[in-house]
């Protein structure tokens, strides 16, 4: 049996295919299409999933859409009736996309792919979720929390899976939306919303939480965890421009402008920066209110989600945890919520947002709709397309590359990890591309952990990005326990997955100050010689150099792109930044 799943129409469109319960590929069609988070119809990652399945469209046993458009414009329609005339520009645009895309997605469907309607099912959005997270997991039995912003009505929902069968017993529903409040957040700090948020999570160490009584004004959580809002300092529900009202403003201060450079003193001043201002006291005084601010809406997402989890525990009685959605991407927040909450095992979807609801549609029909036995777990996150071999030496022959090609793989991985050694910055393209947000080994930029220079040589020639920004470090996971401070976390899923942050071990910061962030956290990726072998063989030769198996990872692509998909787009990343080499394969490219 062959499905298809799909999403679509908001953001992080994305197709999976599974073929009897096994998942075969699955993208998002940002990598294909190079606009970031795009939201269209997502028929470039249909047709990759398709042809790696080498299956033709009239082989589909059945396509599923990953919510219900139709539940989806109700509530549209209720919130823009109930806070009418404010709400007239929401209905009007709203109409416009409702009417040229999104109430006809079943013909679109049909249009598209080539299927018959009857083949054409809807699940749930955060349905879809659910068993985007349950149905990838090891677990035959497990409690399920999923957060967004909001899907058709819902923004949370909760409850248990056993076997096939997903029950959701509890629910939230818009506007009150952890998602949307971090949302609000994240415009308030200058950052695009649905794009930002990760950001915000990494400007909240160079803050206090100072204003969390003030957060708290905007948000009630009850004893059963539900939660609620006061919609007093909120405009999302009836704006299409604006997450916050001049309520908000006068709480939290004027907004930070959104070019504004934000650095403090702990941080220091950029020297990519260009010169420093006269005023860089009063600017950082400035910067460190906003991270003041960060850090309080971070804090009280944190307590939020346990308090949400603590009382999902005590009504089921599980031991382990789900968690779907884009809120599950608070890699801070599932840290806590796995040691606070009760839980003593948790898995998160590694695309844990829209995208990911692609293949929890076609692992619920599959499963709940048509009662099939479960026999997947996701393992590893390599699902999407493969260059190999010939692609790369056609595209560097094709283009008159200079280049070296190594016949050994050993010779190739001394000669990265000597490279790595000498303070030089790798592009590093290998195998099938990541399947989430996350760059895991295969589409990354990788750098030595051990030299405490290297975050700001990364940060300006190569991810043009802000100072505060953390790098990740992928770490050999038998040695992961040395390093940071993950406990019975070690072994668990959202590490592999780079969704949980820990401290780094006191003995260990000096060693790693490229990856260690400003609070000693780091937000750590395991790596197993099973699912990687090449990747693990890179951090294990780097480790026998240099007594340290540990490498500085950050995804493969500039400021404001999709992880790069072909050899030609990691070329021109490549081209265009000052990285020193690329690793295309088998290939070693050097900058003179």
């Amino acid at each position: 049996m062959q499905i298809l799943g799909i999403s679509c129409y908001y953001h992080d469109a994305a197709a999976a295919l599974l073929r009897d319960g096994q998942l075969v590929a699955a993208a998002e069609e940002e990598r294909f299409s190079r606009i970031k988070h795009d939201f269209d119809f997502p028929a470039n990652a249909i047709r990759f999933c398709l042809e790696r399945g080498k299956v033709d469209a009239r082989e589909l046993d059945y396509v599923v859409f990953f919510e219900k458009p139709f539940r989806k414009l109700d509530r549209i329609l209720a919130s823009v009736l109930q806070t009418y005339p404010q709400s007239w520009k929401v209905f009007r645009e709203s109409m416009i996309g409702w009417m040229l895309d999104k109430l006809w997605v079943a013909s679109t469907l049909q249009a598209e792919i080539g299927v018959e309607r009857e083949k054409i099912l809807f699940s749930d959005h955060h349905l879809s979720h659910a068993a985007s997270a349950f149905f990838c997991s090891p677990f035959q039995e497990a409690a399920i929390l999923t957060v967004d912003g909001v899907g058709e009505w819902l923004t949370a929902a909760c409850g248990a899976g056993r076997d096939t069968h997903i029950q959701l017993t509890k629910q939230i529903e818009f506007p009150h939306s952890l998602g949307l409040l971090y949302s609000t957040f994240t415009a308030f700090l200058g950052f695009e919303v649905n794009e930002g948020e990760y950001k915000v999570m990494g400007m909240a160490p160079y803050g206090t939480p100072r204003y969390m009584d003030k957060v708290w004004k905007l948000v009630q959580q009850n004893s059963d965890g539900s939660f609620a809002l006061n919609m007093d300092y909120f405009c999302f529900h009836h704006s299409t421009d604006k997450m916050f009202n001049r309520r908000f403003v006068e709480l939290f201060g004027e907004p930070r402008p959104v070019n504004m450079p934000f650095f403090t003193e702990s941080t220091g001043y950029p020297r990519y920066f260009g010169e420093k201002p006269s005023d860089y006291l009063a600017q950082c005084r400035v910067n460190e209110h906003y991270a003041d601010v960060a850090a309080s809406i971070q804090r009280v997402t944190e307590d939020l989600l346990i308090g949400m989890a603590r009382n999902l525990q005590m009504e089921t009685g599980l031991k382990k945890l789900c968690i779907a959605g884009g809120v599950g991407l608070n890699s801070v927040a599932n840290t806590r919520v796995l040691r606070e909450s009760g839980f003593d095992e948790l898995y998160v979807q590694p695309a844990a947002g829209d995208s990911g609801g692609a293949l929890g549609a076609a692992l619920w029909a599959y499963h709940s709709a048509l009662g099939n036995p479960r026999s997947f777990s996701m393992e590893h996150a390599f699902w999407g397309q493969e260059y190999g071999a010939a692609p790369i030496k056609e595209f560097l022959g094709r283009e008159n590359i200079d280049h070296t090609e190594f016949s050994q793989t050993d010779e190739m991985l001394s000669r990265v990890a000597e490279h790595l050694m000498n303070g030089k910055v790798v592009g590093w393209y290998q195998g099938r591309f990541e399947w989430g947000p996350r760059a895991l080994g295969n589409r990354s930029i990788l750098a030595d952990p051990r030299n405490p220079a290297m975050k700001d040589i990364v940060n300006a020639k190569i991810k043009f990005r802000e100072p505060y920004r953390p790098f990740a470090p992928s770490v050999a996971a038998e040695c992961a326990t040395k390093y940071f401070h993950l406990g019975s976390a070690a072994s668990q899923y959202p590490v592999r997955y780079m969704l949980y942050v820990v401290p780094v071990e006191e003995a260990q910061k000096e060693t790693l100050p490229a990856i260690t962030h400003v609070d000693g956290t780091a937000r750590v990726q395991t790596v197993f010689r099973e699912h990687n072998p090449l990747y693990y063989g890179l951090i294990e030769r780097f480790g026998q150099a240099t007594g340290v198996p540990v490498v500085l990872n950050t995804s493969f692509n500039l400021r404001g792109e999709p992880i790069v998909t072909t050899p030609e787009n990691a070329f021109s990343t490549f081209s265009r930044s000052e990285m020193d080499c690329l690793v295309l394969g088998h290939c070693l490219i050097e900058k003179e």
